[in-house]
């Protein structure tokens, strides 16, 4: 896949990709991937990008954990059982208390763009149930990955 981009493909630079390899169980009514389980591989993608930075959403560094506030996605095309999926992360808008995280799902058999879109995450504290500054060590790691 390396190279390649879909047709209409936000072309993100220096993104994180993983795969992921649809189920049965991701299957609705119509046969092909739902729109709950398609939204779930953003959760399973942006966990993978964590992993690689040494990072959990429970914890980003000084004991900051992760909450999200927002979510959007774009169906684009049809997927189907066995359809290996190249689940591209990129993370921008990086705040004082939050950041966006981009993603894009693209099948690898053909490059067809199966899905897109976004999720707003803000650094939180759960044992005071408020919005924490995301550590500086965070950004740094975020940024020194992704310029390479």
């Amino acid at each position: 896949m390396s190279g390649l981009f879909a047709k209409g493909a936000l072309k993100m630079n220096n993104r994180f990709s993983t795969e992921i390899q649809v189920r049965v169980t991701d299957l609705n009514y119509g046969g092909h991937l739902g729109n709950d389980s398609l939204y779930s591989y953003f959760h399973e993608a942006r966990v993978c990008y964590l992993r690689r930075l040494g990072l959990s959403e429970g914890d980003v560094g000084d004991g900051v954990s992760l909450t999200q506030t927002e979510g959007h996605i774009e169906y684009k095309g049809e997927a189907f059982v066995g359809d290996i999926l190249n689940a591209f992360v990129h993370i921008d808008e990086i705040k004082r208390a939050r950041f966006r995280v981009n993603y894009e799902f693209v099948r690898q058999s053909d490059a067809q763009l199966i899905g897109r879109g976004y999720a707003v995450l803000v650094a939180f504290d759960y044992e005071t149930r408020k919005p924490k500054r995301l550590p500086d060590s965070f950004v740094a790691r975020v940024n020194d990955y992704q310029a390479g």
